[in-house]
């Protein structure tokens, strides 16, 4: 069975503005990166939203629960904002049973060029196929589970809580 992706913005998904500086959202580049990547497991993409995480509403995180829930997949992968990424997992941990969920996102814009989110999102597809069911956020070559974790914003590295 393929994987789901469902997609949900973050700094993943931004561009950048050469007129104002400004970041702002396009289009996923997903497909792009599935195909820089030479990626050969089956997926299927589903955009829900593009969203900043700081953005994201209660309602935000109520659509992608249902769309986690109503996946025929078992293994999923969201991506999605890294500063609210241990919050919306938690949500999925409380409301999600009987699939791999994995919540992964980027530093730096894809379109930077020199960004963590290819990397991540290898990472993030093979721990979705390997990790027992569960909510876990993937970062920098890492998993974590779901209710030991947090984003370092003095640092920029998701680590564990401890």
């Amino acid at each position: 069975m393929a994987i789901r992706i469902f997609i949900t913005g973050g700094t993943f998904d931004k561009e950048y503005n050469e007129l104002n500086g400004q970041l702002y959202f396009k289009d996923t580049h997903m497909s792009d990166l599935l195909e820089m990547g030479r990626n050969k497991a089956a997926v299927e993409i589903r955009t829900l939203m593009m969203v900043d995480s700081l953005e994201m509403t209660d309602e935000d995180r109520e659509l992608i629960v249902y769309q986690c829930n109503n996946a025929d997949e078992n293994q999923i992968v969201i991506t999605h904002g890294t500063d609210t990424m241990a919050e919306t997992a938690r949500v999925l941990a409380e409301k999600v049973k009987n699939k791999t969920v994995v919540l992964t996102g980027a530093m730096i814009p894809i379109k930077f060029g020199s960004s963590d989110g290819l990397f991540n999102l290898g990472s993030a597809l093979a721990f979705a196929q390997t990790l027992p069911a569960g909510v876990y956020v993937a970062m920098n070559g890492r998993y974590f589970n779901w209710d030991n974790v947090r984003k370092n914003k003095q640092t920029g590295v998701f680590e564990e809580v401890k």
